[in-house]
């Protein structure tokens, strides 16, 4: 008897899986498909939903070459197969093929875009299936001629002897197939300085801001295509920390941050989609020291009620199989921030008062993006990670005199307040305010051990500046 064993072919992706049976004098039984087990060997954890079976009554039938928008794993319940796949993926390994004879003794996994087909080499095959989609109406997808000269498939019974269904004899050629294009990205809040940052580094994302999907309206949400996707991003956010705390602030607030996190992990588990979630140093109350500052498994702390919904949502995409939730601060982007109106003052003349009790990292877009990219492409363990640039924590007035210093201006223009100070300024005029956390700077020990190295973020405002 042989062991479970997984080994790769010259598809990518594709994956040939040998199972132990155990026989005895009533027959055998195997693990069909151990998920633990298998997934430890390097399957991917592709959530299967369906599981088909098709029985081939008569030596000589043949089926394919299909290629379903899905990832299927392959496998026999009797008899035995001669079973062969075309890459029909878009990339230089369109057009590869592998093939092998199956017994009950093995499995193949089938990523999304791989043409499948086989040929039954014994009278009563039962081939079965498992599927992480359910079939829909109206979806098309390519196939290939059985015969196709290009693939050059060795089948053991010739086709000309061979049972093959009417639409299998009509299948294209090779050179006639349109090659299934990858599962789309979708950046969700398009329009603010993190979304543009996403869609102009991906530009084959699909960016839509609320007005084109509320994640908040079931019907929206019910009526939007999210089998075409594979993963999200959700940079969507109620942002007005101030405005949080009056009523009207507060119920957007929680319907953003909060409820459209849980309906995005819910849709993201029905869907295996991969959800990316960006959240807040906020989540804390700002007690840690700034060496090493928060890490990402101490317990939430929210101060107010932006925080809270903040914190919730988190919670939220937590649920979801597959997610990365970054917990960034300080974020500096695209249009107006902090940075760029120290710039402006600076210019006019102006010498600010800024809060120098509250310490944190800033984070520019264009690091939150690479650091998005270097989670999705690398692999690493889904969870939570703390996202900022690097370097020493620094208060807001020191920021502030690092702009005025890059802008011509002296440090001592820029004079220090305490965050009360400021606050009672505001609330004197009859303004809300939202508490704030003194400590906002988090470690950034754990995204690092996956091998992402933050830029410090003084070279980054030199970088952002000129």
């Amino acid at each position: 008897m042989t062991d479970l064993s997984v080994e790769t072919t010259p598809i990518p992706g594709l994956l040939v899986v040998h199972l132990p049976v155990h026989g005895d004098a009533r027959g055998w039984f195997k693990e069909n498909w151990q998920r633990e087990k298998m997934v430890a060997l390097g399957l991917p954890d592709f959530g299967p939903v369906q599981n088909n079976i098709s029985f081939n009554g008569s030596r000589g039938a043949t089926r394919g070459i299909h290629t379903e928008p899905w990832d299927k794993f392959v496998s026999l319940a009797t008899g035995r197969i001669f079973g062969a796949w075309v890459d029909m993926r878009a990339g230089e390994s369109f057009g590869t093929t592998f093939h092998l004879e199956m017994d009950t003794s093995v499995a193949v996994f089938v990523p999304r875009g791989v043409g499948n087909s086989y040929q039954a080499l014994e009278d009563g095959t039962a081939y079965t299936y498992l599927v992480n989609d359910h079939w829909r109406p109206g979806v098309a997808y390519p196939a290939l001629h059985l015969g196709d000269e290009t693939a050059a498939i060795p089948w053991p019974i010739p086709l000309e002897e061979a049972e093959i269904s009417e639409k299998d004899h009509r299948n294209p050629r090779l050179g006639d197939v349109v090659p299934m294009q990858p599962k789309r990205t979708l950046v969700l809040g398009a329009g603010g300085q993190l979304g543009r940052a996403l869609c102009a580094a991906l530009p084959d994302a699909h960016g839509v801001t609320r007005a084109e999907l509320d994640v908040t309206d079931a019907a929206a949400v019910a009526a939007w295509p999210w089998h075409e996707y594979g993963t999200v991003l959700n940079a969507a956010a109620y942002t007005a920390v101030d405005a949080a705390e009056t009523p009207e602030g507060r119920v957007a607030a929680w319907a953003a941050n909060a409820s459209a996190p849980a309906t995005l992990a819910r849709i993201a588990r029905d869907h295996g989609l991969t959800l990316v979630h960006y959240s807040s140093e906020y989540v804390f109350d700002g007690t840690a020291p700034s060496d090493p500052g928060h890490v990402e498994d101490e317990p939430l702390s929210p101060l107010g009620v932006y925080a809270q919904t903040k914190a919730a949502g988190d919670v939220a995409v937590g649920l979801a199989p597959r997610h990365y939730v970054l917990r960034t601060s300080w974020v500096i982007g695209d249009g107006k921030n902090f940075v760029r109106t120290m710039q402006d003052l600076a210019a006019r003349g102006v010498s600010p008062s800024v809060v120098d009790d509250q310490v944190g990292r800033l984070t520019f877009t264009d690091e939150l993006v690479r650091a998005t990219r270097h989670l999705l492409d690398s692999g690493a363990d889904y969870g939570t990670y703390h996202v900022s640039n690097g370097g020493p924590a620094m208060s807001w007035r020191e920021v502030a005199q690092a702009v005025f210093e890059r802008s011509g201006r002296g440090r001592d223009d820029v004079s220090g307040t305490t965050t009360e100070a400021y606050a009672a300024g505001v609330l004197d005029q009859g303004k809300p305010f939202a508490p704030r956390p003194l400590g906002s700077a988090m470690s950034l020990a754990k995204i690092r051990a996956t091998g992402f190295e933050p830029e410090d973020a003084m070279a980054a405002l030199d970088r952002y500046l000129s």
